[in-house]
């Protein structure tokens, strides 16, 4: 593939914030292995590569599966106690970065600079989800292995389905630490990979120091935050459907091709799926007057002009 660089100051360039979804590193039944996160990975950069040198680009990412394997991997090893989930996350930050920025080199000129930032996310200690834990991590279990974690580890545990999994918080983020240094590598043409899985979630204690937290932020909150302070022009939530559907997976099913957040409100999305989506996109819209966009990864330029997807306006 070959991409041509536009020559004048990047400083120029519209701001854009791409969030990729879980399918952009592991498909559905696909084996969470380095290869085939290595093979979905080149996927989504055959989709970014041409938005390089045309906007200020900054990606963000999920990495449930990959925090998930993690701490399997981390509760086996006995000898000491597991590594906590701010951890974790900063681990996958890290490693998924570092697989973005080399397939994204592989198609770009070397001259292209990228940069994978350990973004860390406050919390507010006092957020209600602390008392109510929504969010589901890891594997599941039968009920007396799940109850015998849940007391040798303190874990909040749930039934889904016939099983038991571990339920951790998921608080609104607050504030971006790193978002000068996001502003200035933006500014010098780099492509930025940050915010991956929701940032790495900090709160401050009540002595004023800085602690990670045993909790996990929703990706697209944390992009449609990124987003908005950024001043970027359009968030793009990247997804496996090519768009927002009424009605999905039946016979009646609709696509929304372009809405605002106050339509928005009329209509009940699953808050495993797509409800996230839709609602970072209205508060982005909401918040900053400009343009959100659900759709898939395979058809980002057409996403990001506007010809592609649920696009969401303010009128």
């Amino acid at each position: 593939m070959v991409v041509i660089i536009a020559t004048h100051s990047p400083r120029h360039y519209m701001r854009a914030v791409v969030a990729l979804g879980g399918n952009a590193l592991l498909r559905r039944g696909e084996e969470l292995s380095a290869e085939n996160q290595r093979n979905n990975v080149k996927i989504a950069a055959k989709a970014l590569a041409p938005l390089v040198g045309k906007y200020q680009l900054v990606i963000t990412h999920g990495n449930g599966p990959q925090v998930g394997l993690l701490s399997l991997q981390s509760a086996a090893y006995t000898d000491v106690k597991e590594y906590p989930l701010d951890v974790l996350g900063a681990q996958t930050e890290g490693m998924i970065g570092y697989m973005i920025e080399q397939e994204l080199g592989n198609l770009l000129p070397i001259e292209i600079p990228f940069a994978t930032i350990l973004t860390m996310v406050e919390v507010d200690p006092e957020d209600p989800s602390f008392n109510e834990p929504t969010k589901p991590i890891g594997p599941l279990y039968g009920e007396d292995e799940a109850k015998r974690l849940a007391k040798e580890r303190g874990w909040t545990i749930k039934l889904e389905g016939d099983k038991w999994r571990r339920t951790v918080p998921s608080p609104v983020p607050q504030r971006i630490f790193e978002l000068r240094p996001i502003h200035w590598l933006l500014e010098k043409g780099t492509v930025v990979i940050c915010a991956g899985g929701g940032g790495i979630p900090t709160m401050y204690q009540k002595d004023g120091s800085l602690e990670g937290v045993e909790v996990v932020i929703d990706k697209d909150r944390a992009s449609s935050l990124l987003a908005t302070q950024l001043n970027a022009r359009v968030l793009i939530l990247a997804t496996d459907a090519d768009g927002v559907y009424l009605d999905w997976g039946t016979e009646n099913a609709k696509k929304l091709h372009r809405v605002t957040p106050d339509e928005m409100e009329n209509y009940t999305f699953e808050s495993g799926s797509m409800g996230p989506k839709v609602e970072a996109a209205c508060e982005f819209v909401n918040k900053t007057g400009e343009r959100a966009v659900i759709g898939s990864l395979s058809e980002l330029e057409k996403m990001i002009s506007g010809d592609a997807g649920t696009q969401f306006v303010i009128r």
